[in-house]
């Protein structure tokens, strides 16, 4: 008579579960979908429409994370999905359009530096995937949504006023390459994790939020451009803060910092800031 194999509760929980969460992944599906309809949208000169869908996809990729964390489906395929979508919506896309707005006319060095952000933005998201949590408050580096809405609303600035010639192509053409150094930095940009939206919230709150929507209403491209110039600048001005106030933000893990692994020797030899 055969033996009949009981699966005990613990090697039932060693099988991987089969299947992927829909909701989540339905939100990072949509993102692509935006990247692939400005990278269409940009080739044929419809720059305004490109620049648009590189923001619904921005607006997209934070949903589908917080959807994950509330209705609990966080997953590693997710994870890794996100992070392939990112690259193609804010890397790929926003470096196609700038490139096909202006940056083709610079020769050489317009899809030169357009394939730096594209590797800058690869680069920076392989950092995260990798890196432990060593701040709640802060990313490091320029988050590559951010840098892609910034571009998407200068090109959207752009065609709105009419603004194509020479002189603006070379503003792009430097700003793209410094969003591609900051990306790659270390310098600290407030995450806002932070913040719990679940709690109350003073009244005057509530009237600043409505003010935001008051005035991207009004002219959504150049506020879009204001709000996010600001933020790109506002990690330098942080990082002189706290270097100023001694304080670092990026910590080793506790482990690392009692005993110095080979690459943070070799970090120190070559000079590079720490975290």
């Amino acid at each position: 008579m055969p033996q009949i194999h009981k699966v005990t509760p613990l090697e039932s929980r060693d099988k991987p579960a089969k299947g992927i969460y829909i909701l989540p992944n339905l939100f990072t599906t949509a993102s692509l979908f935006a990247a692939f309809y400005a990278i269409i949208q940009s080739t044929v000169g419809n720059f305004s429409n490109a620049a648009i869908a590189v923001i619904v996809a921005a607006v997209l990729d934070m949903l589908d994370g917080r959807v994950a964390r509330m209705t609990n489906t966080a997953s590693d395929f997710g994870k890794e999905y996100d992070s392939l979508v990112d690259l193609v919506a804010f890397g790929l896309a926003p470096a196609l359009i700038l490139f096909e707005w202006g940056l083709q006319a610079l020769g050489k060095g317009g899809w030169l530096v357009a394939f730096t952000y594209v590797a800058t933005t690869a680069l920076r998201l392989a950092r995260f995937n990798t890196q432990e949590i060593i701040s709640k408050r802060y990313f490091q580096g320029l988050p590559c949504p951010a840098a892609a809405v910034l571009l998407a609303a200068a090109v959207w600035t752009a065609e709105s006023y009419l603004l194509s010639s020479t002189a603006y192509i070379v503003m792009g053409f430097i700003l793209m390459g410094l969003l591609a150094f900051a990306m790659v930095s270390a310098v600290p940009y407030r995450s806002f994790k932070d913040f719990d939206l679940k709690h109350r919230v003073p009244f005057v709150a509530v009237l600043a939020l409505v003010l935001v929507f008051v005035l991207v209403s009004f002219d959504p491209p150049a506020v879009l451009f204001s709000i996010f110039t600001a933020y790109a600048v506002s990690g330098a001005v942080s990082w002189f803060l706290l270097r100023k106030a001694g304080e670092r933000v990026f910590e080793p893990p506790a482990e690392e910092s009692k005993a110095p692994s080979v690459k943070a020797s070799e970090s120190r030899a070559s000079g590079n800031p720490p975290g």
